[in-house]
């Protein structure tokens, strides 16, 4: 790769900004929900999408996106340009802009505080330090020159911050540069991701002993209050450098123009205030939507409102339109295909559902063959998914839609399989493992309604299959909790993309990502040599061939059940303005309230 300048009208931001200090309309406040409550605000120890989507309000990251441009785009944030490029690709130096301060906080100890090139550094260096145990890890272990060598030293203790390693290093005080050990094509849309935020490093050790509560950034707002499993609240950041919308329409996509038109040259943010409500139950979410509790249905509307709220075409399911009493109430609906997979996973170190051997492989493979997901898809989201075929979904680079990898509907060659390899039923109804000791599963499950609905659908399953079911309740932390430590059985999730490249799906069954993103533990020689051959390539032809072979190793050792990609209906008061869909970002910043 030749030594490159991105060509800053390419690439220019479209936030004008400047050093004059800005206060959002304080009287106004934006009020949104989430169905499960986020695990904190340090990014270097949260993974979830709750927990992000806050932080990504909170902090800064070097790059962001382009709030309007489809498909979507990277533009600097906190720098002054894109990256200069160097070394073969593998040297990115960024310049970061003076003048950007952290939130005011006692650990600073009444004087401003300046973000400068050394707070990337020290925030990077945290995702490695084994003390954290960082669920980001994977993307920075063996990525960056000398830092393997420092993680070494450290051992199981902390990191040794103040020992300069030439892969993340400050070349002055605004001069930020990162050499990796090797061609990264994905590097730039990586660095937008909430865990290479910058943090204060006084802030974390004035704060040690609970740094996922005292989040300080230099972002637009700043955390006020935090009711674990409850409430968050966040207020707008008194500092925050003056930043100017003026993003470009889409012109193909009407929405992009109301919003490019209703918020060009406005200062972000506008509204004082975001609340963010946890709503687990689905029925009292529209309800408080419907009476104007919440001004936005983040994760749309609610499954057992969809047939009330929409017109569905009943030949088409994803043909849909807003019922006409919400469209006259001035409801706005936009619709959001998920760039993300929802899955059920098997604890592959399980003694009784996971393993490599025969056996191990067709207890998966039945219990996948009798889950009926065209029923639940039409039944439980109401016709508003599609199921997954393929590991990496549409809209995503390394799709193949041609694959047809999931697991089909058909209990009766499920049952056929297990009797074949020696599950046998015993007097009481229940197969028995081959060795004739007794067969259970357990599988994580939330505490809501809609929870319950699919359980009902599960429990079919493994009745028709003569297995034994039993379920552990909790809320979504505590098993993400368990899971990480290896104690759930079973459990489901969505992965939806930190960035909109194959390699972040592909990621979650490396085996060394085992406890972090790869949630089955999942651990293939054969999967792992292809996952490190196609981190080399860029997107194309022999990159496909192998996310192919991939996707076949897992249909094929069936770690994973997977389910189907979600089609959001997301909907918003009539008062809400500057509010656009987009595949990453949650928006908020743009948002504002005219009532």
């Amino acid at each position: 790769m030749k030594r490159t300048l991105y060509k800053a009208i390419l690439f220019s931001t479209a936030l004008a900004s400047s050093s004059l200090l800005y206060a959002a309309d304080m009287s106004k406040t934006l009020r949104v929900e989430f169905d499960a409550g986020a695990t904190g605000f340090d990014p270097a120890k949260v993974s979830d999408g709750y927990s992000n989507d806050v932080n990504e309000n909170i902090y800064d990251t070097l790059l962001t996106y382009d709030y309007l441009a489809r498909p979507i785009k990277i533009i600097p944030n906190v720098v002054e340009d894109m990256p200069k490029i160097s070394n073969d690709g593998k040297t990115y130096t960024f310049k970061i802009k003076p003048g950007i301060y952290f939130a005011d906080d006692p650990a600073f100890k009444g004087k401003k505080r300046e973000l400068v090139a050394a707070d990337f550094v020290y925030s990077i260096k945290r995702l490695l330090d084994k003390t954290i145990n960082s669920p980001q890890s994977y993307l920075v272990d063996g990525k960056f020159v000398g830092v393997d060598e420092l993680v070494k030293q450290a051992g199981q203790g902390p990191l040794n911050y103040d020992t300069e390693v030439e892969g993340i290093k400050a070349l002055d005080k605004y001069t930020l540069q990162l050499n990796l050990t090797d061609v990264n094509y994905n590097f730039a849309t990586i660095l937008a991701m909430p865990a290479f935020s910058a943090v204060a490093r006084e802030v974390v050790e004035t704060y040690a002993e609970n740094t996922n509560a005292h989040p300080v950034g230099t972002g637009p707002y700043m955390l006020k209050e935090w009711k674990p499993g409850s409430k968050i609240t966040l207020t707008a950041n008194p500092g925050f450098r003056k930043e100017v919308f003026n993003f470009k329409a889409d012109k193909s996509d009407p929405v992009s123009v109301a919003v490019a038109k209703e918020m060009k040259g406005k200062v972000i943010p506008q509204t004082g205030n975001i609340e963010i409500s946890v709503i687990e139950e689905e029925q009292p979410k529209w309800l408080a939507f419907l009476n104007q509790q919440l001004d936005i249905l983040l994760r749309g509307i609610p499954q057992p409102a969809l047939k009330e709220a929409l017109i569905i075409n009943p030949e088409n399911p994803l043909d849909v339109k807003l019922a006409p009493k919400y469209a006259d109430m001035g409801i706005q609906m936009q619709r959001k295909k998920m760039l993300e997979i929802t899955f059920y996973f098997f604890n592959m170190k399980d003694p009784v559902v996971g393993g490599y051997s025969a056996d191990k492989i067709a207890l998966r493979r039945a219990i996948a063959m009798a889950f009926p997901r065209q029923e639940t898809i039409a039944r439980i989201r109401r016709g508003q998914a599609v199921p997954v075929e393929y590991a990496i979904p549409e809209g995503v680079a390394g799709h193949n839609p041609k694959a047809r990898d999931g697991a089909k509907f058909d209990p009766a060659k499920a049952n056929a399989l297990l009797d074949a390899v020696g599950y046998k039923i015993g007097a009481d109804g229940y197969r028995t493992l081959p060795d004739g000791s007794p067969l259970s599963v357990e599988m994580g499950t939330g505490t809501a309604a809609i929870d319950r609905e699919w359980n009902e659908y599960w429990q079919q399953a493994f009745d028709s299959l003569h297995l034994k079911l039993t379920f552990k309740t909790g809320k979504w932390s505590e098993l993400s909790k368990a899971n990480r430590e290896g104690k759930l059985q079973m459990w489901s999730l969505a992965w939806a993309a930190d960035y909109p490249d194959g390699e972040n799906f592909m990621q979650m069954f490396y085996g060394p990502n085992g406890g972090d993103s790869n949630f089955a533990f999942f651990d293939l020689p054969a999967f792992n040599q292809y996952y490190e051959e196609a981190l080399k390539l860029p997107n194309g032809n022999k990159r496909q061939s192998l996310y192919d072979k991939m996707d076949k190793l897992i249909a094929q050792y069936q770690p994973y059940i997977f389910s189907d990609t979600r089609v959001r209906s997301i909907v918003t008061q009539s008062y809400v303005h500057g509010f656009k869909t987009h595949p990453i970002l949650s928006g908020w910043r743009y948002v504002e309230l005219d009532k």
